[in-house]
């Protein structure tokens, strides 16, 4: 696979505060990409060096081939970005802005794909509105239209759901998914690490400027062996004495045991026969990506200890 977006040895201090450390990340086109991060990791930071609206102190920076310093004008051709605060010009209707943008990058005639992006982010009744007088979810909506106005093969979303309602989500990650399956590679950053999970091949995590991951989401969940948990409601509520030693808790009537396969389940149901105990519930509660994420920032700061 080609490179979409390219990262070498990238840094970025703020007098004696470094906001990235020698950052190397290479995205391929067509990847759909999470770059995860507490507040204050370098995200964003990263993301206004990508798209050229920040100076890296060193390193190399490349969208789809082209250096966004000495090839900025072709590498931000490539590049549609959404930003995480609410930014518009309150002059101007949905429609004005977007044929405003095209212009930017000078496409004149742009009305079918304009009207299209209307229709596909639920903007079409609010086309000749004035942005003043949208919602909060409206406006960034027309954030998302803006970016894939130029129809970039490499689109940047940063927070797009942060306060918006169900409804958005959906229609934005439905017509999301559809640029991916088309082609487009998608960078995302978001808290809502369920999105993530859900929509992302391979995640990256950035933790004081440093990457501290870099796997495919699979690869991530399937570390953490020690995640299984099997939750169970037992009649009489005792475990039995062979499994007390996989048993993490037992509280309020439901025992909680740490198991490293699905093997183990067997080997625990049959010593529960054994030992004439009752199993009244089971749930096996298995890591997610909130799961991995926690244990990084964990054992990085044990690191840095």
């Amino acid at each position: 696979m080609l490179p979409a977006i390219e990262v070498q040895q990238v840094r970025k201090c703020y007098g004696a505060l470094c906001a990235l450390t020698d950052i190397d990340l290479t995205i391929y086109s067509g990847e759909f990409f999470a770059l995860l991060g507490p507040n204050g990791a370098g995200k964003t930071t990263l993301i206004s060096i990508i798209a050229g609206l920040a100076l890296a102190d060193s390193g190399l920076v490349k969208v789809m081939g082209f250096d966004v310093i000495r090839q900025y004008q072709q590498s931000r051709r490539n590049l549609g970005v959404v930003p995480q605060e609410l930014v518009y010009d309150p002059f101007f209707s949905v429609r004005e802005i977007l044929k405003i943008q095209s212009g930017y990058y000078g496409i004149s005639d742009n009305d079918a794909w304009i009207d299209e992006i209307l229709e596909r982010l639920d903007l079409a009744s609010k086309a000749d509105a004035n942005m003043r007088a949208l919602s909060g979810g409206m406006k960034r909506r027309v954030l998302v239209a803006q970016a894939l106005v130029h129809k970039p093969p490499v689109i940047i979303l940063d927070e797009p759901t942060a306060g918006v309602d169900v409804e958005l989500r959906q229609t934005l990650w439905a017509f999301i998914r559809q640029l991916n399956r088309d082609g487009h590679t998608i960078i995302l950053t978001t808290h809502y690490l369920e999105e993530a999970e859900t929509l992302c091949n391979r995640v990256a995590v950035l933790k004081a400027g440093k990457l501290i991951a870099l796997d495919t989401t699979n690869n991530l969940v399937g570390k953490m062996t020690d995640g299984n948990v099997l939750r169970l409601k037992l009649d009489p509520d005792v475990v039995p004495p062979g499994l007390q030693a996989l048993q993490i808790s037992h509280a309020h009537g439901v025992a909680e045991l740490r198991i490293e396969n699905f093997e183990q389940v067997e080997t625990i149901i049959a010593a529960m026969r054994a030992a004439r105990i009752h199993i009244v519930e089971m749930q096996l509660q298995q890591p997610d990506l909130e799961d991995v994420f926690v244990h990084l920032l964990s054992n990085h700061r044990k690191d840095d200890a």
